[in-house]
């Protein structure tokens, strides 16, 4: 198996920017979802409530990052001492906050009054430790540093979705950091770990998958195939701890390195048996 796709989100919920060669710390993929839109109130704002955050492209840039959507740019930087208080689901960060012209700026652009901040060197957050063992640092994701997805997993559910008369769907609706080249559906359940470039990647928590898969990645419009009703027929959770439709494993990486397309990947723990899924007849 190799590595067959690698991304960044450096805004969260903003589009995804494809990398060849990437760096791997303790708290993800570098440059991953470090920037971030919330509310005057300081709690997280997501694609699932703000479909046109599909239309932002972010680059991290020294000191901020440039933002750019239908044709307008915003280069922003910001200043470590202004912070913000904000949530990001059950946590907590004291994040650096942009300025009052940038927000406005960008209020404008989103149609609704929002901040942007930048989970900075002085920001910290752990997740996961009842599923990792012990808490994970990670940036602004919703709960793990890394996504793990497969070729074989997104082909299966495509067979599904085209049996139903709807269109297929590419990796880009599931945010995915990395993709394995893996032709057997579904076989990510039963890695324990990977090893990939040196580095041990512990997959620690199945995906649980929304309304944001249902957009497309560019536009924010729910259009074309629907994943959740492929995915309902085999990959509803019977686990509660985990409920809904599943596709991905969340990662924690037990050690740092550089990644490239065309590494590697090894398998070197396995679990016994896979997450247990409820089966629903096709309709």
């Amino acid at each position: 198996m190799k590595v067959a796709g690698l991304n960044i989100h450096p805004l969260k919920s903003g589009r995804a920017v494809p990398q060849t060669t990437v760096t791997v710390n303790l708290d993800g993929l570098a440059g991953d979802r470090r920037f971030m839109v919330v509310g005057p109130d300081g709690h997280f704002i997501t694609q699932r409530e703000l479909q046109a955050l599909a239309q932002v492209e972010a680059r991290q840039i020294e000191g901020g990052v440039h933002l750019r959507m239908n044709g307008s740019e915003l280069a922003v930087r910001f200043d470590p001492d202004h912070r913000l208080g904000v949530r990001v689901w059950s946590s907590d960060v004291d994040a650096a906050v942009a300025d009052d012209a940038v927000n406005d700026t960008l209020s404008g652009w989103l149609a609704r009054p929002v901040k942007l901040v930048h989970m900075d060197e002085e920001a910290e957050r752990f997740v996961g430790a009842e599923w990792a063992g012990a808490a994970a640092p990670v940036g602004f994701a919703d709960g793990f540093p890394i996504l793990v997805t497969t070729n074989g997993s997104l082909a299966d559910l495509n067979r599904t979705l085209v049996e139903k008369g709807q269109e297929p769907v590419g990796m880009e609706r599931f945010r995915t950091n990395i993709l394995i080249d893996c032709d057997e559906p579904w076989a990510e359940d039963l890695w324990e770990s990977l090893e990939i470039a040196g580095i041990i990647f512990d997959l620690v928590k199945p995906c649980a998958r929304c309304i944001m898969t249902t957009q497309d990645q560019t536009t924010g419009e729910r259009i074309g195939g629907n994943p959740i009703q492929g995915l309902a027929e085999k990959r509803m959770s019977a686990d509660r701890r985990v409920p809904g439709v599943l596709f991905g494993w969340n990662a924690v990486p037990r050690s740092e390195g550089t990644l490239r397309l065309g590494d590697e990947a090894k398998v070197i723990r396995r679990r016994n048996e896979g997450w247990p899924m409820k089966v629903r007849p096709a309709n």
